[in-house]
């Protein structure tokens, strides 16, 4: 990280080019991420509610709270990790404060809430359908905007790289 800090990124263009295979990957990660909960659910209440309290219709059971633990443990620490490294290549660019600011709580808190929204439903009252689909509707759209910040603020650095070294030759 020290290469963004000092401006070496500009001169790195190995270090840039691992950046955005990762964003890359963090990529396919939010297109699997939209397309595993549209596989369970749909942007209905009703969806939500049947997904994680079961459907007689559709001869589901309700989420075991076991199962919901288990989920619950590995996306805490997976998203955490996913959202403090964006977050921190965010912050690194050259946008606004107060775009890096906004951006950065948006995705913790929906990332949080994301979580958290099934568990509501599931045991506290089936109304929490709607906090779960913003829930994650904000957090699909903030990791999209981390992506797409990080990768234009390092496609400016190749640009600048590469307008530098055409300086250096002139």
């Amino acid at each position: 990280m020290r290469y963004f800090v000092n401006g070496e990124q500009h001169r790195k263009s190995l270090l840039n080019a691992l950046v955005l295979m990762f964003l890359g990957y963090v990529a396919l990660l939010w297109l699997s991420n939209g397309l595993m909960y549209f596989h369970h659910m749909n942007l209905s209440a009703d969806s939500v509610i049947a997904y994680y309290l079961g459907s007689e219709a559709q001869f589901t059971q309700p989420r075991s709270y076991q199962g919901m633990l288990e989920v619950s443990h590995f996306h805490l620490f997976s998203m955490g990790m996913l959202v403090v490294t964006l977050t921190h290549l965010m912050l690194m660019t050259e946008f606004s404060v107060r775009l890096k600011i906004w951006l950065s709580v948006s995705t913790y808190l929906s990332a949080i809430a994301d979580e958290a929204g099934g568990w509501l439903v599931r045991f506290v009252h089936p109304l929490f359908a709607y906090f779960k689909i913003a829930s994650f509707l904000i957090l699909e759209l903030s990791l999209a905007a981390l992506v797409v910040a990080v990768t234009i603020a390092l496609l400016r650095a190749r640009q600048r790289m590469k307008s530098n070294n055409l300086n250096d030759i002139s």
